[in-house]
């Protein structure tokens, strides 16, 4: 059985609204994509074929667009994401230690989500925009920092919480 994309009924809609701001399809393409991401969790090869349908565009145009962005995923995440900033301002003020401490801690590389399928995480060179927070991460996109060892430990610590009292695997990672 083929992999399938739609977009709901309510996500539909949305799309109606986001078209309709637009006097060229194609110029819509980053909330569209946002929306087709919000809805699946992460952006497939089906999913791509629906957008560059829908907006007439060639695949590789919508290819290109999730590549060069760095918030669109191309693979699922865990059930918490962490997206630690290795830009300028991070890295003079710590982030190596941070992006090491945290790969010691879920036991886990960059770019990969613990075994109980918590927490994935990344390493990303580009600026998050909270440069006065450095070293910073965003923890499923709000701003944590700035960051030592001790607050990368209170923040596991309640994705770890969240995840139990949501029913989930509390263990997030081999790193402890």
């Amino acid at each position: 059985m083929s992999e399938t994309f739609e977009f709901t009924v309510e996500n539909r809609q949305e799309i109606d609204r986001i078209l309709s701001r637009y006097p060229v399809k194609r110029a819509a393409m980053l909330p569209t994509l946002h929306l087709a991401q919000q809805q699946h969790g992460h952006i497939t090869s089906v999913i791509e074929e629906h957008v560059a349908r829908l907006l007439e565009v060639p695949v590789v145009d919508v290819r290109e667009v999730i590549s060069f962005y760095s918030l669109f995923t191309q693979k699922p995440l865990g059930n918490h994401h962490i997206r630690l900033c290795m830009s300028i301002s991070c890295w003079v003020r710590g982030c190596d230690q941070i992006r090491d401490y945290l790969q010691e801690k879920l036991g886990v590389a960059p770019e990969h989500t613990t075994s109980d399928g918590n927490i994935s995480w990344e390493a990303v060179p580009d600026c998050l925009g909270a440069c006065e927070l450095a070293p910073m991460l965003q923890l499923d996109g709000y701003f944590e920092g700035p960051l030592q060892e001790s607050d990368v430990d209170q923040i596991l610590s309640r994705c770890r919480s969240d995840s139990a009292a949501n029913g989930s695997k509390a263990d997030a990672g081999s790193g402890e």
